[in-house]
């Protein structure tokens, strides 16, 4: 067995582990599966499509890729690689770098308007392409460091979902990669050689500053806790409100126990 096979066993073992924890997908799904032509978006959707061919259950992926518009994006290397290997595509070009230069108010994320628009083109799309649900390549790291993010910079408790209810009412949103360190998914696609397509962004390296500061510090500690990515993922299911600050869960826990 070669490196990559190995590695894809466990990146597939892993996310099977997550739809089954989380219950990700059902029989019947018809689900988006957003590829940005990043090692995060293929993985995900290479993964979800091998788990699929042996699955008890039978559903449907959509591969859709949306166009910023921003200069220099390559969607159409993104399209060969859909196509090359099978998979039902959507390619969607999109005028969100006009929109963003031109409605962006000083002093506002540039990121988080960009991820604004780009949320409204999926679920339209979901809409328009009849699936229920959205599948995005968010992995294990990505949950840690905006908890991490939301902890240091904001004064909140919070990171991601593994499957939630769309803004929209009409989606779910399901990560499966949750349990999938970076580190495989990186080794991995470098293994397979794919065809990386940056996004362009214009904004790229200036608002990522404060992720890359939790990247680092997560790197560290590694070196002290070698299980720390692990750790702090089951940490994230294992809430325990009676010993947390939030008034209004211990309103409810108190309230609880007066009951039982």
């Amino acid at each position: 067995m070669t490196a990559a096979e190995k590695l894809f066993n466990r990146i597939r073992r892993k996310t099977g582990e997550a739809i089954g924890d989380f219950n990700l997908i059902e029989e019947g799904d018809r689900i988006l599966v957003g590829v940005s032509g990043g090692k995060d978006s293929y993985t995900l959707l290479h993964v979800l499509d091998a788990l699929r061919r042996k699955a008890p259950i039978k559903y449907e992926l959509i591969a859709v890729n949306v166009d910023p518009g921003f200069p220099g994006y390559r969607p159409e290397i993104i399209e060969d690689h859909l196509r090359e290997h099978g998979f039902t595509c959507h390619m969607e070009t999109t005028d969100s770098y006009a929109v963003i230069e031109e409605k962006l108010r000083p002093g506002s994320s540039y990121c988080a308007f960009c991820a604004r628009l780009r949320r409204g083109v999926i679920y339209t799309l979901a809409d328009h392409l009849g699936c229920n649900k959205v599948a995005l390549g968010h992995h294990c790291d990505d949950f840690i460091e905006t908890l991490l993010l939301n902890q240091f910079f904001v004064g909140r408790l919070a990171a991601m979902s593994a499957k939630m209810l769309a803004d929209n009412g009409r989606h779910t949103v399901i990560r499966p990669l949750v349990y999938v360190e970076e580190s495989d998914i990186r080794e991995w696609v470098r293994l397979m050689d794919f065809p990386i397509v940056h996004c362009s962004c214009p904004a790229f390296g200036e608002t990522d500053r404060n992720r890359q500061k939790m990247k680092q510090l997560v790197a560290t500690l590694q070196q002290d806790i070698p299980d720390i990515r692990s750790s702090m993922i089951s940490a994230l299911g294992k809430v325990e409100p009676r010993y947390l600050l939030d008034r209004e869960l211990q309103q409810l826990v108190e309230k609880e126990t007066k009951e039982d």
